[in-house]
């Protein structure tokens, strides 16, 4: 049912309490899984954000490596941009059938609502998303 799961990642606890639910999934399904991690373009006049490239690149090999160790290949992708619209890009460019991603419930509230990454991939996603609170 779903050939490609892409898991978008951070930094965040709550992407690495996600692993296991994704780890399950993909292992019932068979999955193709596909790890994406964006590194956020800082808007014109916003104070930059800086992510290493290193630190990036460590972020997906850890997770590549949890994934592995659970007997799980994983394809690391990483991409630069606004969060939600780059997720949403990659899941139409690996024709995913399922997005996963853990919650951090700042869109739970209506003041975060409009700023969370999470409800912008449910409303443009070209496929299923998989929310792990």
């Amino acid at each position: 049912m779903f050939e490609t799961v892409l898991f978008p990642i951070d930094q965040s606890r709550e992407s690495r309490q996600a692993v296991e639910t994704v780890a399950k999934l993909v292992k019932f399904h068979s999955s193709r899984l596909v790890i994406l991690s964006v590194v956020e373009t800082p808007e014109e006049g916003a104070p930059e954000v800086m992510t290493s490239p290193e630190a990036i690149a460590e972020l997906l090999q850890s997770a590549k490596t949890l994934f592995s160790e659970q007997g799980i290949e994983a394809e690391a992708v990483e991409r630069e941009g606004k969060p939600a619209f780059t997720i949403c890009d990659v899941a139409d460019e690996i024709a995913a059938d399922l997005i996963v991603m853990g919650c951090r419930g700042i869109g739970l509230t209506e003041e975060g609502a409009a700023d969370s990454v999470t409800n912008r991939v449910i409303n443009l996603s070209p496929c299923p998303v998989l929310i792990v609170p």
